[in-house]
């Protein structure tokens, strides 16, 4: 019920109805009013008409028989009536009914309705209390008309008649009783067509509201038939233009949202939108990462951001001016770009750019490293070069052997700065992919044992004992660089050898393993420090702080075997041996048949 009056429909129903029911209530009260005065009205005709045809009758009709069978016959059961003679002295008697006596007597001592004169001879009529002709003991109101008989002028008597108001009232009951079944079905009718009319109307917003719920939803589609073309027929084409227009916007806001998010996505950069706050609205994954990292390392969500960025959005928040500075946060380099960001004329908060420094920091630093490295490379073998050519040059020699001698220093330096420029030239080369790879099927015992015989007598002479293990049956075939990988393992053996003392031992084993070919290179040396394991692939690296430039090398023969090793798909790492020396392993991949 509740529902109903609450809903259009209810309401407008209610609306009509009490406003029929006003109408109708005001209607029945004046139509009940002017039909009681209508009755009385006709009531009040009709004794006239009827006193005024008993007074022609007594005047034209000679026989009192007739008259009074005439009389009797106008008259009818509701109408009594008295002829009066000038003195007010009862002559005749047409009365129907009980209690003749007393009403007659009542009626005559009311002097004034049979008493006339020839001036003024105009009806009388007065509502008496009489006694019921019907019943006993019973007074009721009646209709009394006096009505003077003249016969050429001259007054002769007067016509009483009376009249019971029941009669009327009867009349009036009735009437009443039609009237008021008449509104009653009226307002049956409203209720009934007040009904139809408002779910008639509402029906259609019915289907606006259904629509405009489907709409809320997501279901742009939605559309209303138009069956008219009043209002609400041009209500429901301006809710189905709505509609549209409001598809083609969202469709629109969210391919600007979808670019919005692919640029924010692809971009490299960390972006975050920032409250005024300094809480997060907006970021890309990138700065998600970025967020992740400060978690953890802050442990603990409510202090994510940096206190160095708060201070910047501060800024940029209050002065309305871009900002950018670079920052270390958590062992790394960001470049920190922050503009405002305006809502109208009002600042709402910041859009903060975070770029990631740490890898050209790392680069700068090896740039740096690098440098310094080949300068100090460099420096020594350019000074013995200067000094020795500078002594020739003087004459400060004294004899052939020591002029000999010097003359060896000087072509000794110039082979090791040599080296140095080619295995720089080769490193550069690898580390910017431009080395090519000459690959070709190699057996590798016959290639190792060939290599290793190439150090035979050096080791030999170092008495150090030179060792080849390999597999008995078959042979192993790699697709490999056989140019490049004879760098590799010559720089290693010779490593090898170099670094093991008299009566030393080094081994270079070969085994094939699941997908892979398993090449070591193991010596009895001292051996490389643990804590300089995972830098000796380094540029310039030199594990033997100690080592002098009589043991050769440029710092870089490790550095170029890692990324010969990496570029055939393979790795190469270093681990002390069990007792002593240092054990190297080469991983490189089957040939796929």
């Amino acid at each position: 019920m509740n529902r109903i009056w609450n809903s259009i429909v209810g309401k407008l129903w209610a609306t009509i109805l009490l406003l029929v029911s006003f109408v109708l209530f005001i209607i029945t009260v004046l139509l009940l009013e002017f039909l009681s005065n209508f009755h009385a009205k006709q009531a009040e005709d009709s004794l006239r008409r009827e006193a005024s045809t008993i007074g022609k009758i007594v005047v034209d009709h000679d026989s009192e028989s007739s008259m009074q069978m005439i009389i009797h016959d106008i008259l009818d059961e509701e109408k009594n009536a008295m002829i009066v003679g000038p003195d007010g002295e009862l002559k005749y008697s047409f009365h129907y009914g009980m209690n003749i006596e007393p009403i007659e007597k009542k009626i005559l001592e009311e002097r004034s309705l049979f008493t006339f004169d020839m001036d003024d001879q105009e009806p009388v009529l007065k509502e008496m209390i009489l006694p019921s002709n019907s019943e006993t003991n019973v007074m009721e109101q009646y209709f009394v008309l006096g009505y003077p008989i003249s016969d050429y002028g001259e007054l002769v008597g007067s016509v009483i008649i009376y009249q019971n108001m029941d009669a009327v009232h009867r009349t009036t009951q009735r009437t009443t009783h039609i009237v008021l079944l008449s509104a009653l079905i009226a307002f049956v009718l409203t209720t009934f067509f007040a009904f139809f009319l408002s779910t008639r109307i509402t029906s259609p917003l019915r289907g606006l509201r259904q629509a405009a719920g489907e709409l809320a939803k997501g279901n742009f589609d939605t559309r209303l038939p138009v069956f008219q073309n009043d209002e609400i027929g041009q209500l429901a084409v301006a809710f189905n233009q709505m509609g549209r227009q409001l598809k083609y916007h969202v469709e629109l806001i969210n391919q600007e949202k979808e670019q919005l998010s692919s640029i924010l996505t692809s971009m490299t950069d960390a972006v975050i939108t920032f409250n005024r706050d300094a809480t997060i609205l907006l970021s890309n994954p990138q700065a998600e990462r970025l967020l992740q990292n400060w978690y953890v390392k802050n442990e603990s969500i409510d202090d994510t951001i940096p206190p160095e960025i708060v201070h910047m959005l501060d800024h940029v928040v209050s002065f309305a001016e871009e900002v950018e500075d670079e920052l270390e946060l958590g062992g790394r380099f960001y470049m920190i770009s922050i503009s405002p960001l305006y809502s109208g004329n009002t600042i709402r908060g910041a859009v903060a750019v975070f770029r990631d420094m740490t890898e050209q920091h790392k680069l700068d630093k090896l740039r740096s490293d690098f440098i310094a490295n080949v300068s100090h490379e460099l420096r020594t073998p350019i000074s013995m070069l200067q000094g020795y050519s500078e002594a020739i040059m003087d004459d400060v020699i004294t004899n052939e052997e020591e002029r000999n001698e010097m003359i060896q220093i000087i072509h000794d330096e110039s082979m090791r700065m040599g080296r140095l420029v080619t295995d720089l030239l080769d490193l550069a080369r690898m580390e910017s992919g431009n080395m090519r790879l000459y690959e070709e099927d190699i057996s590798m015992i016959p290639f190792l044992g060939r290599i290793l015989n190439k150090f035979s007598q050096i080791a030999r002479d170092a008495d150090v004992d030179l060792t080849f293990l390999h597999p008995d049956e078959g042979d192993i075939i790699l697709h490999v660089d056989e140019d490049r990988l004879e760098q590799v393992f010559t720089n290693l053996i010779d490593n090898a050898v170099r670094h093991t003392p008299e009566s030393g031992h080094v081994e270079l084993s070969i085994s094939k393993k699941t997908n892979v070919v398993e090449i070591t290179v193991s010596d009895t040396g001292s051996g490389i420090p643990e804590e300089d394991l995972p830098f000796i692939f380094e540029r310039f690296y030199k594990a033997d702080k100690a080592r002098t430039r009589k043991k050769g090398g440029t710092g870089l023969g490790l550095a170029i075997a890692k990324n010969i090793i990496d570029s055939h798909g393979g790795t190469i790492a270093a681990r002390r041996g069990e007792e002593k020396g240092t054990i190297f392993t080469c991983r490189l991949p089957l040939k796929k048949m």
